[in-house]
Parts: C-alpha cells; structure tokens; sequence
C-alpha cells in the first residue's frame, strides 16, 4: 500500500474539505488529489447515486491584478441514464474553471467575466462543494447509448410515437355532448 501511495499520490490522496484559501493564494500552493462521489448529495439528486473518485487539481494563486483565483481542473466517470432505456451509462466528465475569490457576495460583479466567484465565508472555502458544484456544472445535456447498444431500439420509439398519433387514441371531442343535446331538441 505504502508503495502505491509514492508512485502515484494524486490518485490516493484525499483533498481535504475545507481550507483557507486566502493563504494558500499567498503561498500559490497547488492541491491534488480526490473526491469520494459518494460524499456529494446534489450531485446523487442529479444523477442518482455514484461510486468511485473525482480526480481534482486546484492551483491557488494571485493575478496581476491582485486577484485571489482558483484554476482547476477535475475528471470523474458517472454512470448517468441513458434517456431512452434508462439504463446506465459510462460517461467521463471534465471541467476547467477559473474561479475568483469573493468574501461577499456583492463583490462578483467586479470580476472579469473569465472568473466564476467563489464565495470564502470566515477566511473558510468548501472544497467538496466547489467540486460538486463543477461537477453539476459539467453534466453532459442527454447521454445516449449507441443504438446498437441501447435497450430501447429506434423502431420502438417511433412506434410508440405513431401508435400516440392514431385517431383511435386520439382524445374525445369535448364538445362531442353539445352537439348530441343539441340535436335532441
């Protein structure tokens, strides 16, 4: 296990949830490592439930400008439905951002529009959120199977769609009684 760790500590190290950002933009420290998907709610409302890591690289530094930023970059693999049969599908989701540090919220209108605003609360920036909210961000639209791999063919859906569109299924004329009392008299 020991010998795993040093040949590669990015894919076994955990990045840590909450940090001082401000600090580690002074030093321009660099962190890396992952994130449990299994740790992030929003993200299993969106997608259902994930296992597995999110790798994570965040570059902590200062701009010319005097900015405090964020640039970083994550990669996951999420098993999201496909839209026709529902059925998982493998799907690698990346994300490069560029983040600016803000300690309140009305400060994100002065940032370029190259800067999303990361909000730090007590000199305190949640990292599993900010990987979370990317990660949402980064969701492909629709995810498909290849027809030949799908459960659902396309001769299924467009015959559900012409059997919705038969005049035997189509709704009753709602003025149809009118009509009916109408003669009557």
């Amino acid at each position: 296990m020991a010998s795993a760790y040093h040949c590669a500590p990015m894919s076994t190290s955990q990045i840590p949830s909450r940090v001082e950002p401000y600090k580690l933009a002074a030093r321009r420290e660099k962190l890396e490592g992952l994130v449990a998907l299994d740790k992030l709610p929003r993200l299993a409302e969106e997608t259902g439930h994930q296992s597995g890591d999110c790798q994570v690289v965040l570059e902590f530094g200062v701009d010319t400008q005097g900015r405090r930023e964020i640039r970083g970059h994550l990669q996951a693999t999420l098993a999201l439905p496909c839209r026709r049969c529902l059925e998982p599908l493998s799907q690698d989701v990346t994300s490069d951002f560029l983040l600016g540090m803000v300690a309140d919220e009305s400060l994100a209108s002065e940032l370029p529009a190259s800067h999303e605003p990361v909000l730090v609360e007590n000199e305190q920036l949640d990292l599993l959120t900010v990987v979370e909210d990317e990660l949402i961000l980064s969701l492909p639209q629709v995810v498909y199977h290849d027809e030949s791999e799908c459960h659902v063919s396309a001769e299924q859906l467009v015959s559900k769609t012409e059997e919705g569109g038969t005049e035997e299924t189509a709704p009753a004329n709602p003025f149809a009684v009118l009509s009916t009392l109408k003669g009557k008299k």
